[in-house]
């Protein structure tokens, strides 16, 4: 059986907003319909070509412990395309930093998923004071040596490679191309309920009308390549290891698109790691099997409320 259980009110139905983020961007917010504002801020990031509605089912399980705030980032879900073009990941990443200062709330529980993951990791590597608790489902962080399932992606970064699969996908309905996207994401995709499959339909189906669509998927996808081949400061992995938040990684084996092998090098690299393999599970683990995510980021939230009640010792005191 799926873990997958059903949210409540319609998530696409979901309160969204209009914030304002990093210079003259503004980018689409929805909401938990029992979003409690009270509660301690979470900003949840999406990966490529994903959206806000990604995070629908976790932020139903932890609508008691965070009130989250589930970004689309600039052309992708209800967010206008940028002003300046830029989907670089530093550009995404000036974004979410942008969102979470108009929040005003002080530090958050951010959380990133895929490209959203490796977005959330250089904002907690820039601005420490930004996040409370890192947590990266499937992050897409450095593999120069990617499985062949995740090949087509990578390939929509080179040149001319979107038009091409363009002319190859035009006579495909949006049913066809969520079939192949939703095989290629989830691990169990046969135990998708199918009222869920035919709300990814519509959603497709309304981004097909987008004229910024295919540009905003191609240029974010260079940008995570681009990613990929930085050095030095910028490397992702080097500004991993700069993490300060305590960090929840989460990887599933059965992931097409990274590797779960990689979740070893990113235990050794984050400097306060916890790390949990999902075995059923595809590339979106907080969308297949929400329970097991939200459980691990419970433990996480409730650890890091208790070491911060804990007073500190002489020694620690200096």
């Amino acid at each position: 059986m799926t873990t997958t259980q059903g949210v409540s009110g319609a998530p696409a139905a979901w309160p969204v907003r209009t914030a304002a983020s990093a210079g003259e961007t503004t980018v689409a917010v929805r909401r938990h319909p029992a979003h409690d504002p009270d509660l301690p801020p979470a900003v949840l990031v999406h990966g490529l070509g994903g959206s806000s509605l990604n995070w629908s089912h976790l932020a139903h399980d932890l609508r008691d412990v965070v009130a989250a705030d589930m970004v689309d980032l600039p052309g992708f879900g209800f967010s206008p395309p940028p002003h300046d073009g830029d989907y670089s990941i530093s550009s995404h990443c000036r974004v979410v930093e942008g969102l979470i200062l108009s929040l005003g709330r002080g530090p958050v529980h951010l959380m990133g998923n895929s490209m959203g993951g490796a977005v959330a990791t250089r904002v907690a590597a820039r601005r420490p004071d930004l996040v409370r608790t890192l947590t990266l489902v499937s992050p897409a962080l450095p593999d120069l040596k990617p499985q062949a399932t995740a090949l087509p992606t990578a390939l929509m970064a080179v040149p001319g490679a979107a038009a091409a699969l363009g002319r190859f996908t035009r006579n495909m309905t949006a049913e066809q191309r969520t079939r192949v996207s939703v095989g290629l994401c989830f691990g169990q995709p046969q135990l998708l309920p199918e009222h869920e499959f035919t709300d990814f339909v519509a959603e497709y189906q309304r981004r097909l009308g987008l004229p910024y669509m295919v540009d905003a998927f191609t240029r974010s996808a260079r940008g995570v390549v681009s990613s990929y081949l930085e050095r030095g400061p910028r490397s992702l992995w080097k500004q991993a290891a700069l993490v300060q938040a305590p960090t929840l990684l989460i990887y599933g084996r059965r992931d097409k698109l990274v590797d779960s092998r990689v979740a070893r090098r990113a235990a050794a690299t984050f400097p306060d790691p916890r790390l949990v393999m999902v075995p059923d599970s595809g590339h979106v683990a907080m969308m297949e099997h929400p329970r097991v995510v939200a459980r691990a980021v419970r433990d996480l939230l409730a650890e890091t409320a208790q070491q911060s009640k804990t007073p500190m010792s002489p020694a620690q005191a200096g």
